[in-house]
């Protein structure tokens, strides 16, 4: 089987929407992004850093799906990352309230010795330094290398976001975030500039209005699957991005074409996350369910007209 490294933060969140208002529940972008690529037939590892008030529980939700936990590195007397958010009733924005860094603020990350080949790797939303410190530790060159940053970044890391963005195949962001790094408005425009930094593939995630994918000239677009019900988009983008390399990870196959498929995917599991708080929708989430709602995406989405 085909390896898959993620990268990115086990966290605890804590998350207001227009429809109720949690405590402290699981959550970190490579917890949804290990939870989500758990659907394909591959092998996976986390490198992250929790503290030891992080329940056992949780690493074991990990290890239930088979999720190599050996590079998670837990912190003794350290707590864990910790978020809140509030997100306004249109559920596109949201507020801040408390970012707790904790044991992430020193974090040094160690990629296990059997992942230093991983075929796929994933950079979760960390600092750009944290990003690079990982690949620098690999003894083979990955077939593809998938990062996700986002505009905090880019206000305080810019030189070292630059810096790691030269060395990987695909961007993933939203399109508010393009825009910032690009100093374009049109997405296209944003996208080639983003192209002439490094990735050779740019994808721009727009949530509920789906996510774009560029690749020199060549564009494709994937619709949001129009859902009833929408709690929480917290871990959305993580989900997708989860989706996307699994899936790419699970068919060694890297073409624009492919790319597509993984874009459907990715979009496929991420609307599943928003359907109850944090991860408690990717936890009952069964693989039948998961093909019925791509089946529903391919309906969306397929049509014959005559030119």
């Amino acid at each position: 089987m085909n390896k898959l490294l993620i990268v990115g933060t086990v966290a605890f969140d804590a998350i207001e929407t227009p429809f109720g208002k949690t405590d402290k529940i699981l959550g970190g972008a490579a917890t949804y992004i290990g939870l989500s690529a758990s659907f394909f037939n591959l092998q996976s590892a986390i490198v992250s850093v929790v503290g030891d008030d992080f329940p056992q529980e949780h690493l074991d939700l990990l290890t239930s799906r088979n999720i190599d936990i050996s590079g998670i590195e837990i912190v003794k007397g350290g707590k864990t990352f910790f978020w809140s958010g509030l997100y306004h009733n249109d559920l596109n924005s949201r507020d801040t309230l408390v970012t707790e860094l904790n044991v992430l603020a020193d974090f040094q990350p160690k990629v296990p010795q059997n992942y230093k080949d991983a075929d796929v790797v994933m950079l979760g939303n960390l600092h750009p330094l944290v990003q690079s410190s990982v690949l620098d530790q690999l003894e083979k060159k990955p077939k593809l290398v998938v990062l996700d940053t986002m505009n905090f970044w880019m206000d305080c890391a810019l030189p070292e976001l630059l810096d790691v963005i030269k060395r990987v195949d695909v961007i993933t962001i939203n399109d508010e975030e393009a825009r910032q790094l690009s100093g374009e408005y049109s997405l296209v425009k944003a996208a080639a500039k983003i192209q002439d930094m490094g990735p050779k593939y740019v994808v721009i995630k727009k949530g509920e209005h789906g996510a774009l994918l560029f690749h020199n000239r060549e564009v494709f677009f994937a619709p949001a699957l129009p859902l009833e019900d929408v709690f929480d988009p917290t871990g959305a983008g993580d989900t997708f991005a989860g989706g996307f390399s699994g899936f790419i990870a699970q068919s060694e196959n890297i073409s624009f074409g492919n790319m597509k498929n993984a874009i459907i995917y990715g979009s496929n599991l991420a609307s599943f996350c928003v359907e109850k708080f944090g991860t408690e929708r990717m936890e009952t989430l069964s693989k039948a369910e998961v093909a019925i709602r791509l089946q529903q995406f391919k309906s969306l989405t397929q049509f014959d007209i005559e030119i």
